[in-house]
């Protein structure tokens, strides 16, 4: 099988066109140098993502009362620092336990604001088709090969530290390059948090929108004809799956 072509008409459930093709997209971007890491690294980071679920080390460090004062190690991926494995699997595993000042003291490690922010865009966009799959018994994507090429650096001309723990660019700074980072006018903080890695923010928001709702779409509290269930099912499972995880929104 292809990767970034995966076949869900062997699903025993209808899986709608535009969800196969949100998630094919990103396979296809994937394995592309982005603005801080390269073809390979973001392979090693989306791989990261997946071994962080069986990771013993996180097992010790959620049944901990402090998050950072459990000593080990996680499971090594070739091509990335223990930094950046660490960021991964506290995503992945503890990211209601992530603070200002460990996100600052990587900044020491050389784990830039900057890099982080990509880092938790793959993650969440891996982690999120990979649930997919598992939600539905279907076998993970393989990864994509990761494609040469250099990295962007590229940053926004706004940027604010005026919420969480990274910059982003605020409502009045989406212009220019950066004007559809708050579509329709719209944001949350949970968005604006990926912004200061505009292709990052793009990459979720085009999942998003598929498994859930584009953010344009927000406002429509009654059913989508795109959808087979109401807004209100919607939501009654999106704080169900909240609540599990423990997320703090």
């Amino acid at each position: 099988m292809q990767s970034g072509a995966f076949d869900y008409t062997g699903s025993t459930v209808a899986i709608r066109a535009d969800i196969a093709v949100a998630h094919r997209d990103f396979w296809q971007k994937l394995g592309r140098p982005g603005s801080w890491w390269t073809g390979a690294e973001r392979i090693a980071i989306a791989k990261a993502s997946r071994d962080a679920l069986s990771c013993g080390y996180c097992r010790d460090i959620s049944r901990s009362l402090s998050p950072y004062g459990v000593k080990g190690e996680h499971t090594s991926v070739p091509g990335l620092s223990a930094t950046a494995i660490d960021a991964v699997h506290r995503v992945v595993n503890h990211a209601g336990r992530i603070t200002r000042s460990w996100v600052e003291d990587n900044t020491t490690k050389w784990l830039s604001k900057a890099q982080y922010v990509e880092l938790v865009g793959i993650v969440v966009c891996v982690l999120s088709i990979d649930e997919f799959h598992r939600c539905l018994d279907l076998p993970l994507e393989p990864l994509p090969p990761a494609q040469a090429g250099e990295i962007t650096r590229y940053v926004p001309d706004v940027l604010r530290d005026d919420i969480g723990f990274v910059p982003t660019i605020p409502k009045d700074g989406a212009v220019g390059l950066e004007h559809d980072l708050w579509p329709g006018g719209v944001s949350a903080n949970v968005l604006r948090a990926l912004t200061s890695v505009p292709q990052a923010l793009r990459d979720w928001l085009a999942i998003s929108a598929a498994q859930y709702l584009a953010v344009e779409r927000m406002g429509n509290m009654v059913r989508d004809e795109k959808r087979s269930i109401d807004r209100m099912q919607m939501e009654l499972i999106a704080a169900r799956v909240s609540s599990i995880n423990e997320c703090f929104y």
